[in-house]
């Protein structure tokens, strides 16, 4: 039995002189082949150097001095950009926006927004008016039931008499 025990003492000695001894083994000859392949997980600096080469083999060009730009979505959402960093490339007929996008309702740039929709979209949004004004909900802008309400607003105030400075304190008093 004592014969048994030091043959088997051997062999883990052989084994652990051949293969490293108690440390952990990372790879070489003798180790298990690995399961699945640990995904990479690419960090943003990777993604914009990849995103930069195709835009590069494009041939975009930067345009500079635009403020905004606004996407229209069929649901009537606008994808809005706030100072967009815009590319073009004409040959391809691509043109590549970055920056920070939010989605908003129309209803929300709705004055400043005109000049920049299609007859379509302009078509659409005098229906919905429409709609709105003949369900008679408060606040429709073309209901026409507060036309003389309105005509108050758009009179001239009256001018002070005198320095303004001097009424501002009197107010302020």
């Amino acid at each position: 039995m004592t014969e048994s025990q030091e043959v088997l003492d051997a062999r883990k000695a052989m084994i652990a002189k051949r293969f490293g001894g108690g440390s952990a083994s990372v790879g070489g000859k003798g180790t298990m082949r690995r399961k699945k392949k640990a995904v990479s997980r690419s960090t943003t600096g990777e993604t914009d150097r990849k995103l930069s080469a195709a835009v590069k083999k494009l041939g975009a060009t930067n345009i500079p001095g635009i403020e905004e730009v606004n996407l229209f979505k069929d649901d009537g959402k606008v994808v809005h950009f706030s100072n967009p960093k815009v590319q073009a490339s004409i040959s391809a007929n691509t043109y590549i926006v970055s920056g920070n996008a939010e989605t908003v309702g129309l209803e929300t740039l709705l004055p400043g927004i005109v000049s920049q929709m299609g007859p379509e979209l302009i078509q659409k949004l005098q229906q919905q008016v429409a709609a709105m004004g003949a369900s008679g909900m408060p606040g429709a802008m073309g209901a026409g039931a507060n036309d003389d309400a309105d005509s108050d607003d758009d009179d001239v105030p009256e001018l002070v008499d005198g320095d303004f400075e001097e009424t501002s304190q009197e107010k302020a008093s």
